[in-house]
């Protein structure tokens, strides 16, 4: 009998899944999916929280190189007759002055692009450098049965950058599909002060981020809502409180001849995706311009 149950061990061991397998799979899927985002239009949904709210919707368009956020409504309401007009003149201006560009002026503008592109993955590569995840459990999420790994922040780690100091004191949990190996949801959080940039700012705990994926078609997945609450000092003295909460929907697949450039564009240019993005400028001072980068697909 005792050999039937070892054996019956032996077997339970072997179904268990690998963390390390796991976070690998994953994190491969997810750089597929980033490097396939680009192929895709999606409609956005704002609601921006600082003094007051601000909600506003777009339908995001990657034109030559870098996305245009075309605006649909404001405060849950359409935009009028008149100003959907004006928005639509607004966008074709834009084509017109992309597609009027030097290399040098396309060059620049793509290349502020590509930076916070960079920016974004190097942070979700550093992740799993920080944080030391173990598996917790299976939970069922949105319908789709997942692994559950949590995360605490790695003894001795040393940041790269000032992005990535705020894992030190950072929690994280992702939920990935069973079957699929995709990210279904990820959450982190700060549970200690994280101070950065010569001690002039420090992000708070309170801070936290949440990204949520769908399956697009095949084993595509991208963003359905991020949403990022930012508490942090500067200077010591002045608080900063900043909430930001995103939906992504209306995803659809964009054709080469759709795209309105006379260039060529390659997919590793074009990607309107951040993973999450914990402090940085954009937190401070938000740009709330119809060409500001757009956040996550």
């Amino acid at each position: 009998m005792w050999a039937v149950a070892l054996a019956g061990c032996v077997l339970c061991a072997a179904d268990q899944p690998n963390v390390g397998d796991i976070v690998r799979r994953s994190v491969a899927n997810t750089q597929a999916d980033w490097q396939n985002a680009p192929k895709y239009s999606f409609t956005e949904h704002d609601v921006i929280t600082k003094s007051a709210e601000t909600t506003k919707t777009y339908r995001v368009l990657m034109i030559d190189g870098s996305p245009y956020n075309k605006l649909l409504a404001v405060n849950g309401e359409p935009l009028s007759a008149a100003r959907a007009e004006a928005e639509t003149r607004k966008l074709q201006r834009e084509i017109a002055k992309r597609q009027g560009e030097t290399a040098d002026e396309r060059r620049q503008r793509v290349a502020a692009y590509a930076r916070e592109r960079r920016q974004d993955n190097g942070l979700l590569q550093e992740m799993f450098k920080a944080i030391d995840f173990k598996l917790t459990g299976k939970q069922t999420v949105d319908g789709r049965a997942c692994f559950v790994l949590e995360g605490t922040p790695k003894p001795g780690y040393q940041p790269i950058n000032r992005d990535t100091a705020v894992l030190k004191g950072m929690r994280g949990k992702i939920w990935v599909d069973e079957q699929a190996y995709q990210w279904v949801k990820v959450e982190a959080k700060v549970f200690r002060p994280v101070t950065f940039g010569l001690f002039i700012a420090r992000v708070e705990p309170g801070t936290e981020f949440i990204l949520e994926q769908k399956p697009i078609e095949g084993n595509l997945w991208l963003p359905s809502h991020f949403s990022m609450r930012v508490t942090a000092k500067v200077l010591q003295f002045f608080s900063h409180n900043y909430a930001d909460d995103e939906t992504y929907s209306a995803y659809s697949l964009v054709s080469s001849d759709q795209l309105p450039s006379r260039r060529g564009q390659s997919s590793q240019d074009l990607l309107p995706l951040r993973i999450i993005q914990p402090y940085t400028d954009r937190a401070l001072a938000t740009s709330d311009t119809t060409t500001r980068p757009t956040a996550i697909p």
